[in-house]
């Protein structure tokens, strides 16, 4: 080692080695002190784009109009500076109007929170505002119906409701004092049945221009009945079973007797009843009054009411004999002409059965005693005695066949 460290080339190479180190640590710290002298020394411009303007002013009691939402702020200045201040927008660009009057005003824009190093231009530097006096109104809603043309045939709006009906207008008092109209829009295209819908409030002036004002609420619920085509029709009761022997039904009444079906008017214009409800006479022993659902006929969308009551009163069951009453034919060709063989005075002896006041209200005109020979031709004939007469009433006949003669009209 003491060889190499005495040699005279190690001491040269060496020497030349630390040469250059010094040179290059030198090099790199005057390129340092040149760059940060050159920042330092630097001027910059940067904009700072929407910046929000913040307005000072008694917002409770007043209305300030005219000022713009954002504004552009040039920097100019040591780049050292302008760019942290472009970056962090720490900054605030302002407008005081607390102790400005109620009425039009030219203001400058001010700022605040940037170096006082920097030249500062904001974009634009003047504005002009409307201060006005802030107050509510409460209105009325009403509705606007969108493609009211538009509804299902046969179909049409009721008065809508709307909740709340009554919203509070909150502005300039020169604006609120224009309030011509408080709109909420729901349209009604393809609408078939009611409706529930949000709407949100619109104020209009008497122009037809929409106010900028604050409502409250600003969204409204709107509900809108719609009238479906409708049809009243009776309902038919159909008995089954019996009563016990000895009982009557001195009267079946039906609550309401008619009802409302709701539905397309295609489909409702054929219908002309509502069949369907049961009564089993088998269950009944004395006065009862049942509650029954109406059937929805195939094509309806709904039945009013929905529910009928049956109310059927019974009393024993007593006779009432009517003499001497006609037999009519029904059903002979024009061609034919008939003769009665039995009985040969064409009379009938008829005993009714029935609630004692059912029996005394009838009358022999309300009797109608048949023979139906439609399907006949020439010849004689046993053919089934009919009776036709009021409702909740048996009939006892002395024979159950008439015997004719069917001969052809000369």
């Amino acid at each position: 080692m003491d060889k190499w460290m005495n040699s005279p080339w190690f001491i040269r190479i060496f020497s030349l080695l630390l040469a250059l180190m010094i040179y290059v640590s030198v090099n790199i710290e005057t390129q340092s002190n040149s760059t940060s002298r050159n920042t330092v020394g630097q001027t910059d411009v940067e904009t700072v784009t929407d910046v929000p303007v913040v307005a000072y002013y008694d917002q409770e009691n007043l209305v300030v109009s005219g000022i713009p939402q954002s504004v552009n702020v040039m920097l100019e200045g040591p780049k050292s500076i302008v760019t942290p201040t472009k970056l962090q927008r720490d900054f605030e660009v302002y407008v005081d109007l607390s102790k400005l009057p109620i009425g039009k005003h030219t203001v400058p824009l001010k700022y605040r929170n940037i170096s006082e190093k920097l030249r500062v231009t904001i974009d634009p530097a003047i504005i002009t505002v409307t201060i006005d006096e802030r107050v509510s109104k409460d209105f009325s809603v009403e509705v606007d119906f969108i493609n009211k043309s538009q509804v299902v045939d046969g179909y049409s709006p009721e008065q809508p409701i709307v909740k709340p009906n009554i919203v509070k207008v909150t502005g300039a008092k020169t604006l609120v004092e224009k309030v011509a109209l408080v709109k909420a829009r729901v349209d009604l295209k393809g609408v078939e049945e009611t409706i529930e819908r949000e709407s949100k409030v619109t104020v209009y002036d008497k122009e037809g221009n929409v106010l900028p004002l604050d409502v409250e609420p600003s969204i409204v619920d709107i509900t809108v009945p719609i009238k479906s085509p409708s049809k009243t029709v009776p309902l038919k009761i159909d008995r089954k079973g019996a009563l016990r022997e000895g009982l009557s039904i001195s009267k079946m009444e039906v609550i309401p007797s008619e009802v409302t079906i709701f539905g397309q008017k295609a489909k409702i214009d054929d219908i002309e009843f509502i069949s369907g409800i049961e009564v089993d006479l088998s269950d009944i022993t004395g006065n009862t009054t049942l509650q029954v659902d109406v059937p929805v006929p195939k094509g309806v969308k709904a039945v009013d009411p929905a529910k009928v009551t049956i109310l059927i009163e019974i009393e024993q069951e007593k006779e009432r004999t009517f003499d001497q009453v006609p037999i009519e034919i029904i059903g002979l060709n024009d061609a034919y002409k008939a003769e009665f063989v039995d009985p040969a005075n064409r009379n009938i002896t008829l005993t009714a059965l029935g609630a004692q006041r059912v029996l005394n209200d009838i009358q022999l005109k309300d009797i109608k005693v048949y023979l139906n020979v439609s399907e006949l031709g020439i010849g004689e004939h046993n053919v089934p005695i009919e009776v036709s007469g009021p409702q909740n009433v048996r009939w006892k006949l002395p024979q159950k066949e008439a015997t004719i003669r069917i001969t052809r009209n000369e």
